[in-house]
């Protein structure tokens, strides 16, 4: 009798139970389907499908209301009782025109996008499994909502909604990978991420920054990472894919890895990732302006101009990456789940191919102008546990830290002189969130944060002929940028059909910076900020039956002033020298967006949001005075003197839209676009279109699926902007645009033609890959200083366990 207490204790204490388990299936293949949600408002449970369709419903015992979704099928909503009688196997019809699906970007948690005002949308690894996107940024291209601009092969910075840079967030696994020297001008930091390794995608429009705090004006973009996924039975639940890919415009060579290894109690995935890209080729049917035909190579102690044999090719855009990940999952019972995750992300050094465009003197300005390695690493750890108490039903801790390196080196045309700048920085981050549900009409979503970023930067001159080296000017001051939040959201069921939310979050930033006056004369040596920042929202979604949703949104951002806004020393363009200004606040934005989707007969979907957002005390970069000087001698070249500031008022208001058509026989047609305008308060009071509002973009899908064939015909298009239309910065790049007849910068208009196809050669087998831009366009997105591809043929091969 005492053995037998003694194991009963030693179970209960492991947790160790015997579960249910339901298998969910597509009813036309009967192929199992992955990361189907099964949730329940009621009980604040939820479960999502593995690789074999299979997921683990014990807790939902005696559930009367169990909503199973999965983007791409109808969502069904059932009983423990009713999916017991079906002997606990589920078939999912196919359909793309759902109006409701699980997210997790609104409030960190899992929620039914019917009770989120603000409009979200998915991108499943299915729907990157046709698209081969290249980088992650390629990644957020698909959806045809995000616009990607790029000056460099290696790189992408998404514009959404008229905002980039430093004014959109990017979360991965729910930690902020924002930093404190995320600068205005373009990003390429969302390349760490590797789409192979990537669950799902989110984008959130609008202002985020109740729940993300500062930067999270214009969006949000949170990326899932692989999720190990543990044993629903004794035996180990090992699952998994490999995967190799090659595209011919740059000679892409990818090969990638991943494996689940899960107990009962234990699970492990591990992925690797090796990219290697050459120099990428554009369309040979286009603008002339768009080519540059040589490069700069150094021989026998000179920088020579070498022909190209191919002209469409960019060079230097060629570039390599890898990247690492290792997870571990522990839950030793119902209530608490841990898991940890390591990250690891690479690049070799590449080109920033449009500042090799620029020309001094009738010749290449630089003989060198590169990124330094690219190194991003994150340890993660987070802490689950759910079982309700008076304070709270959920309970989710996250703690992270992050390093990021990153460098520049430039050296103009046959000089000897090398200037490197490098960054490291040191990201901290403490997130406890919390989650309770009063009654049957009150959800509370409520938390803490606190953010620390360190900032190491150096400087380094190098005499190439001679190999010393000096220590040279730094980018920015030595400092230590510092966040700590409270928030909270209600989501009030007013009724079965209308949902209320409001959430307010108090932020309060610290910055200190230490100054090298060195290399200039900068009246300071020390700068201090301390910023606090109120910020709310209010919204509600209204569903008069299924085939309706109209929401609205009311709600305010910030964005504090960071290392970058208030310290660097960098040339923005030719002739001017940006310098630190330590007297700089918050700028916030006000925004109000409504929605309207609706479902005709099961066979069109239309979904259009209307949007305004008002920024103030915009953050832009505008003439300053250093020590009374209006201009400096900077690398050589006397520059007009510019500096960040609170100068301008600016606004962005535009259109989303979007139609979906079930055709027969496994046909589908879809189409999205997307208008946006935005102006900008100039010094002199007149205005200037707002640099990151896009011309009008979008993509159009004829789909097909059946049985183990998908495929799709899709077109991408970007309207015109002429000379008048573009910002004031922006008209003297010439090197990225074309000329008009005036020989003035404009943004011409473009499309490509691509198909896409995927087949299931076995349960083992794809294969997949298409042709990209078919009728070999030369183009540029707007504000990119590197066209895209010419006609690419892809091909990839996955193999699944």
């Amino acid at each position: 009798m005492k053995k037998i207490f003694i194991l009963w204790f030693l179970l209960g204490f492991m947790g160790i139970s015997y579960g249910q388990t339901i298998t969910i299936k597509e009813q036309e293949t009967n192929n199992p389907i992955e990361l189907v949600t099964l949730s329940s408002a009621t009980s604040k449970v939820y479960a999502t499908t593995n690789s074999k369709g299979q997921a683990d419903i014990s807790t939902f015992k005696d559930v009367e209301k169990i909503e199973i979704r999965s983007l791409g099928y109808k969502t069904i909503i059932k009983s423990y009782a009713e999916l017991e009688a079906e002997g606990f196997v589920i078939t999912l019809e196919t359909s793309n025109l759902n109006l409701d699906e699980v997210v997790i970007s609104g409030s960190r948690w899992r929620q039914s996008s019917d009770d989120i005002p603000s409009k979200i949308i998915s991108i499943s690894a299915k729907e990157v499994a046709l698209q081969n996107p290249q980088t992650a940024a390629d990644l957020l291209s698909v959806s045809g909502k995000v616009f990607v601009q790029k000056s460099q092969q290696g790189g992408g910075s998404p514009m959404i909604r008229g905002f980039a840079t430093n004014r959109l967030l990017y979360s991965v696994d729910g930690v902020r990978m924002n930093t404190a020297i995320f600068r205005s001008g373009n990003l390429q930091n969302v390349i760490n991420l590797d789409p192979f390794a990537i669950e799902n995608t989110e984008v959130l429009f609008g202002p985020g920054s109740v729940i993300y705090g500062s930067d999270a004006i214009g969006g949000v973009m949170s990326f899932q990472t692989l999720t190990p996924q543990l044993s629903l039975t004794d035996d180990a639940f090992i699952s998994g894919k490999a995967n190799v890919r090659y595209s011919s415009a740059n000679n892409e060579k990818t090969g990638h890895f991943d494996v689940n290894l899960g107990f009962k109690k234990w699970a492990f995935v591990t992925s690797i990732t090796s990219w290697d890209y050459d120099n990428l080729r554009q369309g040979s049917h286009g603008p002339d302006d768009y080519i540059k035909d040589y490069y700069v190579e150094r021989q026998d102690s000179t920088d020579v101009i070498i022909s190209q044999k191919d002209k469409l090719l960019q060079i230097p855009s060629a570039y390599s990456q890898i990247n690492i990940m290792q997870k571990i999952r522990f839950q030793p019972n119902e209530n608490w789940d841990f898991q940890y995750g390591f990250h690891f992300s690479e690049t070799s050094p590449y080109g920033r191919y449009d500042r090799h465009n620029r020309v001094r003197n009738g010749t290449a300005r630089y003989a060198e102008w590169d990124y330094g390695p690219q190194i991003w690493m994150m340890n993660n750890l987070s802490l689950n546990y759910n079982a309700g108490n008076s304070i709270f039903d959920q309970m989710s801790l996250r703690l992270a830290h992050q390093w990021f390196e990153e460098s520049r080196i430039d050296r103009a045309f046959n000089k000897t002189e090398r200037n490197t700048q490098s960054e490291e920085v040191g990201a901290y981050s403490a997130n406890l969130d919390f989650i309770k549900t009063i009654g049957e009409k009150n959800t509370f979503f409520y938390g803490v944060e606190y953010v620390l970023n360190d900032v190491n930067s150096e400087g380094e001159l190098t005499d190439i002929s001679t190999g010393l080296s000096e220590i040279g000017p730094a980018r920015y001051p030595q400092s230590k940028w510092q966040s700590m939040a409270v928030y909270v959201t209600d989501e009030f069921k007013v009724s079965n059909q209308f949902t209320l939310s409001a959430g307010a979050r108090y932020n309060h930033i610290l910055l200190d910076a230490e100054f090298d006056t060195t290399f200039y004369p900068f009246p300071f040596t020390e700068a201090s900020l301390s910023n606090g920042a109120l910020t709310g929202s209010i919204g509600g979604v209204y569903r008069p039956n299924d085939s309706w949703v109209i929401s609205a949104n009311l709600g305010t951002a910030f964005r504090s002033p960071n290392v970058d806004d208030l310290g660097k020393v960098f040339d923005s363009e030719p002739g001017s020298v940006v310098v630190p200004n330590p007297d700089l606040k918050p700028e916030y934005a006000y925004n109000a967006d409504l929605g309207i989707a609706k479902v005709f007969g099961d066979v069109v979907k239309v979904d259009i949001t209307g949007y305004y957002t008002h920024l103030k005390d915009a953050l832009v970069r505008r003439d300053f005075k250093l020590n009374g000087l209006d201009s400096i001698v900077y690398q050589g070249e006397l520059s007009q003197v510019q500096a960040i500031q609170n100068a301008a008022i600016a606004k962005v208001y535009g259109v989303q839209a979007g139609v979906e058509v079930k055709l027969p026989k496994g046909f589908g047609f879809s189409t999205d676009v997307n208008f946006q305008k935005g102006e900008e308060e100039l010094d002199n009071g007149e205005t200037s279109p707002s640099r990151h509002a896009a011309p009008f973009f979008g993509v159009s899908r004829l789909n097909y699926k059946a049985n183990k064939l998908q495929m799709e015909v899709n077109l991408a298009y970007q309207g015109k902007r002429d000379f008048e239309d573009l910002p004031e910065e922006e008209k003297e790049k010439t090197e990225f645009y074309a000329l008009d007849e005036n020989g003035n910068a404009f943004a011409p208009s473009w499309y490509t033609l691509n198909f896409k196809a995927l087949y299931k050669l076995t349960d083992t087998f794809d294969v997949s890959g298409g042709i990209e831009n078919l009728t070999d366009q030369r183009y540029r997105p707007y504000s990119s200083g590197i066209s895209g591809a010419g006609r690419n043929f892809i091909l990839s091969l996955t193999a699944h366990f």
